[in-house]
């Protein structure tokens, strides 16, 4: 396997760095303290693509793999975590759209989702069913040819700032066969939203619930068959662990940077912070995690872009393994940092706080070990079968 980036993954890279210095990092600070979602910066992100990277350029996406996806949420996360994070969920969102609906429905939304006219939300999550999706009791009826839609959906980001909810709701019997996928539009009549909750982290982007009262929506808005909603649910989660471990790595990769800067510029005892072994010590750690958890993403979208019949599984275990090394990381930057790090004027608790849900959602991180665990114990053993 060749780990080197080729000349047009590089010219990628540096082009998200650039976007990510010139309109994320120099405002995060100031969304995070404001709540402000920044629609305009997203607007523009959409003209440099990033709101449609994996969608083929045939749905008018940018037709980047999975591997050269993550490569620049990365770049864009370590320029703010939460905003980047709400771009993979459209790009989650739009990616399911382009893949499974029948022509007439991209017709009319796509055009407007690529060129981020439209927004996205994700709606899977309930109140009753969290890891345990699928028993989710959201309910569309056939009417006709019309579905009337009940139910709620919750911690849902970007809603209420959203135009579109691809929504996953029960049609059949109990059970994940009964499940099936829906666009709804954001503004239809019987949809409302709940307040703004106040969030640990993740600031920049708001999050709701979302309940359906009696909400109609035309038969020609479901996504593929009745009963296929979980299967997409799961293909869209497996590049959505990709995507939210990609923005782990950009925060930890901003973290190691500002730890570099901070311990030879800081002194203590006569001599920079860089000069003391033990703090040397730590940031070799830092860098030798950064690197395997960087190296595990991008294993995992390799094995996802060329359809390995164990990509699910390599996707489970890079979410975990870097979520979870890339937030120890940023708590080991912040501690590096010492008081400072604890202040608001410095950007390491924003870091820890922007990391730290990444180990829960897109499926929790206890959530990977079952998976993990399942698919080696299916195996017997055999772990060259997983290879």
């Amino acid at each position: 396997m060749d780990f080197e980036l080729n000349e047009e993954q590089r010219l990628l890279v540096d082009s998200a760095r650039a976007f990510a210095t010139r309109e994320l990092a120099p405002h995060a600070a100031d969304w995070d303290r404001e709540q402000y979602f920044p629609l305009e910066v997203i607007r523009r992100a959409a003209e440099q693509g990033y709101l449609a990277l994996y969608i083929g350029e045939d749905d008018g996406g940018l037709g980047l793999s999975r591997l050269t996806s993550s490569l620049i949420f990365e770049q864009l996360a370590a320029g703010c975590v939460a905003t980047t994070a709400y771009l993979t969920i459209h790009n989650m969102a739009t990616w399911m759209l382009a893949s499974f609906a029948d022509e007439a429905l991209k017709a009319q939304y796509l055009p407007g989702l690529t060129s981020g006219e439209l927004l996205a939300s994700y709606c899977l999550t309930e109140p009753d069913a969290g890891s345990d999706a699928a028993h989710l009791r959201t309910r569309a009826r056939r009417e006709g040819d019309e579905y009337l839609l009940d139910g709620s959906k919750c911690f849902i980001s970007g809603a209420g700032s959203t135009d579109v909810l691809i929504v996953m709701a029960r049609t059949g019997e109990d059970g994940a066969r009964g499940i099936s996928c829906f666009l709804v539009p954001a503004g239809a009549e019987g949809v409302k939203y709940g307040r703004n909750e106040d969030k640990m982290g993740w600031k920049a982007q708001p999050t709701r619930t979302i309940s359906f009262e009696g909400v109609r929506i035309p038969a020609g808005n479901r996504i593929g068959p009745e009963g296929q909603g979980f299967v997409y649910a799961m293909k869209g989660l497996d590049g959505g662990r990709l995507n939210i471990a990609s923005c782990s790595l950009g925060a930890a990769q901003a973290a190691l940077e500002q730890s570099l800067r901070y311990v030879e510029e800081r002194k203590q005892f006569g001599k920079p912070l860089a000069e003391f072994q033990a703090l040397q010590f730590k940031l070799a750690d830092m860098l030798t995690d950064l690197t395997a958890s960087r190296q595990m993403v991008r294993l995992a979208a390799h094995k996802l872009d060329n359809r390995h019949a164990e990509a699910a599984l390599y996707c489970a275990m890079a979410k975990r393994f870097a979520t979870d090394h890339c937030f120890a990381l940023c708590n080991e930057a912040l501690q590096l940092h010492g008081g400072y790090g604890y202040l608001n004027d410095y950007p390491l608790e924003r870091w820890v706080r922007d990391s730290r849900v990444h180990q829960i959602l897109e499926g929790t991180n206890e959530i990977m070990r079952v998976i993990i665990a399942r698919r080696l114990l299916d195996q017997g053993g055999m772990l060259d079968r997983l290879l």
